[in-house]
Order: structure tokens, then sequence, then C-alpha cells
């Protein structure tokens, strides 16, 4: 499948916590940073997604954003 983000990393799942109607999916990325998503339960059940299972992690953002602490 062709995608339009040209911002692709992999990594696995390392936890998912599920709400009502969405879910927080973390992963831990190659080489050793991290990251999540946030989806809906239907969108991680379509997907299968279980912890352990190896993803990639499309990103196609217009904004980031970068605040000093």
């Amino acid at each position: 499948m062709k995608y339009g983000a040209r911002n692709q990393l992999t990594g696995k799942v390392t936890e998912i916590r599920r709400g009502a109607l969405m879910c927080q999916v973390k992963l831990d990325l190659d080489p050793g940073a991290s990251m999540s998503s946030v989806m809906t339960i239907e969108s991680m059940e379509d997907l299968s997604l279980k912890e352990g299972d190896r993803v990639k992690a499309i990103v196609k953002a217009i904004h980031v954003l970068l605040v000093k602490e």
C-alpha cells in the first residue's frame, strides 16, 4: 500500500489503554524512542493490534510544537 506520508517509523506495541470509545497505543520505536497513537477501539480491532505486535507508524502532521520547560 502506498502512503502520502513520508515519515515512517517501525516499532513494537508495548501498551494499549482502552477507554469507552478510544484507545491509546504506546510504541517503542527503533532505535530507542517511544511514541503513542490515539485511535478508535474499532480501528484497533480492525488492525487486530495487541501488545508485542511489530507495527509501522506513519506520521503526517502539519504542526509540530516545541515547548521549552
